[in-house]
Parts: structure tokens; C-alpha cells; sequence
């Protein structure tokens, strides 16, 4: 949980001290800026932005009675929130899990990738696939 949390905290904290340093420079509006936009990077970096995550096992199961596919995914990857953002409220149909959060869904994506964690990873119907387009994703959701 703490590593999901790292970057975005590390944002505000970087925010915070360069829009500080401005704003006593006298410089008010660029710090303010700067904060709001290292904020705003936070928000997108952090464990927020995506739904809910579901241990890999309870995934596998849903996905079994639904047909819903799985992704793994994990904070920070720029990956991740383009599939995310670009599927828009179809997100909330899939199944998401958060690697760092599960170790069951770190080896499922470890055992698909031949050893390496490279999400996002979807798996639709047992079958993995590595950085899919969003379009794909969607055309994946059952009616």
C-alpha cells in the first residue's frame, strides 16, 4: 500500500517546496500555478484514479460467473491510466488489480510475461494480453 503512495506524495511534497521558494520570491501566481499543477499530477499518479481494485483470485472468480475481463495494473504506469482514461466509464465493467496491492495478481502477470511485471495486462477468458489498445478492451466487454 505505502509504494502505491510514494510518488504521488513525493509530488506534493516537490509542489509544495518549489511553490513555496516562489511565492516568498514574491513571485504568488507562478507558485500557485506550479502547486496546482503538481497537485493535479498526484491525483493522476495516484491509486484514486482507477476503480476499486479485487485480489487476483476473487478477479478470476467474477470473471468466471461474468465474462468481465481482468486487468492487472499497478500506480504509476503511464500505461495504465491511458487504458484507463481512454475506456472512460467502461472502466468501471472490468475487473482491476493492483499488482503492488496483490501478490497473487504480481506472479498471474509474472507467469504471463515470461518473469517480467509489464502491465497493464488483460486477461480476457484465460488468455493474457500485454498492452492492449482501448478499443480492443472495450470491444472484449460482454453486452
Amino acid at each position: 500500500m505505502t509504494r502505491a503512495w510514494m510518488l504521488p506524495v513525493l509530488l506534493m511534497v516537490c509542489g509544495s517546496l518549489v511553490g513555496g521558494i516562489l511565492v516568498a520570491d514574491g513571485s504568488l501566481g507562478a507558485g500557485v500555478a506550479l502547486l496546482l499543477v503538481f497537485v493535479v499530477l498526484a491525483g493522476l499518479y495516484s491509486p484514486w484514479v482507477f476503480p476499486r481494485p479485487i485480489g487476483a483470485q476473487e478477479a478470476r472468480r467474477r470473471s468466471a460467473v461474468d465474462g468481465r475481463p481482468i486487468v492487472y495494473w499497478r500506480p504509476g504506469c503511464v500505461y495504465c491510466m491511458r487504458l484507463r482514461f481512454r475506456l472512460g466509464l467502461d472502466a468501471r465493467r472490468l475487473h482491476w488489480v493492483d499488482i503492488w496491492r496483490d501478490p497473487a495478481g504480481a506472479a498471474a502477470v509474472r507467469d504471463a510475461n515470461d518473469g517480467d511485471e509489464t502491465v497493464p495486462t488483460v486477461v480476457v477468458a484465460g488468455r493474457p494480453h500485454v498492452n492492449p489498445g482501448p478499443e480492443w478492451v472495450r470491444e472484449q466487454l460482454p453486452r
